[in-house]
């Protein structure tokens, strides 16, 4: 069953079918929020709420897919939430800890893994989000293009900007690790 079918369903009320949706699309809105904002409350408040959007009218199946209008309604609920608390950085919001594993390729596994989340973290909001978008949550370019209200060929920017900040970011990581273990 489609989505915009169990959509329809919804709005007509029938609970399985916002089940299904719920079911469907919590797991990647709450990840995308949880980059977005650095914290996992905030992102599981976000998602509850990108959700009761839903049973509001205007999603408009002729005009985009159901997957890029949440995804777009998310995007609108980080940025109301920046404004809200007067933050737009994610590196400023609460991070979660993670714990220390045993073996030593863990270790250097989640502290490179760590390195990578605090440098997607610290790119500006509009680099952030295409980042989050297109390589955690593989969504296509003209995807990305509807749901931040943009030309592809701004999102391909964003994308290669953030990139090339990455990229140096980590670069300069590695070099001070290395030169502190000599």
């Amino acid at each position: 069953m489609t989505d915009e079918t169990l959509y329809q369903r919804m709005r007509a009320g029938d609970e399985s079918a916002f089940r299904a949706l719920y079911g469907k699309y919590r797991d990647p809105l709450f990840r995308f929020a949880w980059r977005m904002t650095g914290s996992a409350d905030t992102a599981d408040d976000l998602t509850h709420d990108c959700f009761l959007s839903l049973l509001k009218p205007g999603f408009e199946a002729q005009r985009s897919q159901l997957k890029t209008y949440l995804y777009a309604a998310m995007r609108n609920l980080c940025r109301k939430h920046y404004r809200d608390t007067g933050r737009e950085d994610a590196a400023d919001t609460e991070q979660t800890a993670s714990t220390a594993p045993a073996a030593l390729d863990s270790m250097i596994s989640a502290e490179n893994g760590e390195a990578v989340r605090m440098a997607v973290a610290a790119l500006p909001a509009a680099q952030r989000e295409v980042v989050i978008l297109f390589e955690y949550e593989e969504l296509s370019m003209e995807e990305i293009a509807m749901i931040a209200g943009i030309e592809t060929g701004a999102v391909k920017s964003r994308l290669y900007r953030a990139r090339e900040s990455l990229r140096r970011t980590l670069e300069t990581k590695l070099r001070a690790t290395a030169e502190a273990k000599k």
